[in-house]
Order: structure tokens, then sequence, then C-alpha cells
């Protein structure tokens, strides 16, 4: 049974879950494989170009040279701990899609053909990194919900927020959570809004089937 979606006892899903068990994940395109690992290539493009510049300009000796020269900065630029702190936070925010790609695919937070949410961007914060999702059809923000704190563990992360949007169904923000901070520190509604239909009481859904739901919102 997949265990990042929300289950109950006869929860017609349950034939869902164990579709998505035996169902492969789709591998991504050219261009979403080229946009999820498009800061990594970025690096490697620079840097060879770099390195043959320098290497046409100076040989193979002045590029040693001017590599050593260049980890020497580097090393004492990491020891100002702001910039030390900045480059950790965008390294985070390289890793993380990565992660949560993972986490998604074993809680099965997958569409039937077997494709995962599309990470739009990832921006650091002073509590972690703020990662925005694009949900394909198949895909809610509840199962991202379910799999909270599967995701959380994938991410290396203290724990995992999900944040819908308040316009659109499809574009969700997961909160990952390092550390805390004074605008963080409230801890996620354990209680899912589950409908009465999948507690098992369809008889009385009609009453609170359009109610609000009750999510965590980031302060403005």
């Amino acid at each position: 049974m997949a265990s990042g979606r929300p289950q109950r006892p006869n929860d017609p899903s349950v034939i869902s879950s164990l579709e998505a068990a035996v169902r492969e994940i789709r591998r991504p395109g050219p261009l979403e494989l080229v946009w999820n690992w498009r800061w990594e290539l970025g690096i490697l493009a620079a840097g060879a170009g770099l390195s043959a510049l320098v290497a046409g300009s100076l040989g193979l000796i002045g590029l040693a040279a001017v590599a050593g020269a260049g980890l020497a900065v580097a090393v004492v630029v990491l020891q100002w701990p702001p910039a030390r702190t900045r480059v950790v936070a965008r390294a985070w925010c390289m890793i993380t899609p990565h992660r949560v790609r993972v986490g998604c695919i074993n809680a099965w937070v997958q569409t039937r053909r077997g494709k995962l949410p599309f990470a739009l961007r990832t921006v650091p914060t002073d509590y972690g990194e703020r990662v925005y999702l694009w949900c394909r059809a198949g895909i809610t923000a509840a199962d991202l919900f379910a799999a909270r704190h599967l995701l959380a563990a994938a991410c290396w992360a203290k724990e995992v927020w999900v944040v819908p949007s308040a316009r659109h169904a499809h574009l969700v923000t997961l909160e990952i959570v390092r550390k805390q901070y004074s605008e963080r520190t409230g801890p996620t509604p354990d209680p899912w809004p589950y409908s009465r239909y999948l507690d098992g009481d369809p008889a009385d859904d009609s009453e609170g089937r359009n109610t609000p739901l009750s999510w965590w919102k980031p302060a403005a």
C-alpha cells in the first residue's frame, strides 16, 4: 500500500495505491531533465569554458596555478560567516529539489503515468528552503501533505510543511524546515481535513463537503 497517500479503512483508493506500487516512474523528457539539472550543468559549462580559456592562454601550468589560486581565494572567502552561510544556502537550493523528487518516488506521489511533481524553483529562507511545485494532473496537495514525514526524511530536514496556493490547486509550496526560526516555530496541523466520505460516513458528507480546508499558511 502506498504509505504516502492518505488512507482510511475500506478506502476505494486502495486499488490506486496498488497500481502505484507496481508502476514505474517515467523518465523526464530532455527539456525537463535540463531544467532539473540546470544549475549543475551551468556550473560545469562555466568551469569547462573558463578552464579551456585559461589553458589556451597560459598552458596547463598556468591553468594549475590559476586553479590553486582560485581554490585558496574560495577557502578564504568561506571563512567569512555571511559568505559561508550564503554559499551553503545556495547549495541546499540545488540539492533539495532532487531530494524532493526522491521522496515523491518513494511515497508514490505521482500521476497514473508515473510522472512526478515539477519543481519550478527553490529559494533560500531563514529556516531552510521554499520549493515551488507544479502538480501534474493526478497529484494533489493532499498527497504531498500525507507524505510530508517521508519528504522530510528524504530532504534530511526537520519537517516539511505543505502550503497550497489560494488561487490555483495545482500550485503547492513546500516549506523545508531545517532549523528553528521565529516566524516558523508553529507546528503543522496533524489532522488532515478528510471529507466524511473518506472517513466512512458518506451519508453526512453533503453537510461539510464545501467546508473550506484548514491549512497552515505562512506569515505575510
